[in-house]
């Protein structure tokens, strides 16, 4: 299995959720693994944490990796005090 790195821009939200969510997508359905490059990545809202977390639950039901690299101070924060920070890889 390949791995595809997505890189994010500087947020995740509800404005450009669907093209990220559709850009994950598309890597896992050619069978690939996904590495979400957050280095740039300064927010994320609520919508984008479900954006990830989908795509970590297609992933895997896809018998697929979904990690994360470059999560900023900003957006550990985010997912440690919605908890979602232990629902997913780091690289």
């Amino acid at each position: 299995m390949n791995t595809e790195v997505y890189k994010l821009g500087e947020e995740l939200d509800s404005f450009n959720y669907q093209e990220v969510q559709d850009g994950i997508l598309a890597i896992l359905e050619k069978g690939n693994n996904v590495l979400l490059d957050m280095t740039a990545c300064n927010y994320v809202s609520s919508t984008g944490l479900r954006v990830l977390l989908y795509s970590k639950k297609v992933a895997a039901s896809k018998g697929l990796n979904f990690s994360l690299k470059g999560v900023s101070a900003e957006v550990q924060d985010i997912m440690s005090v919605t908890g979602f920070d232990g629902f997913f890889d780091y690289a």
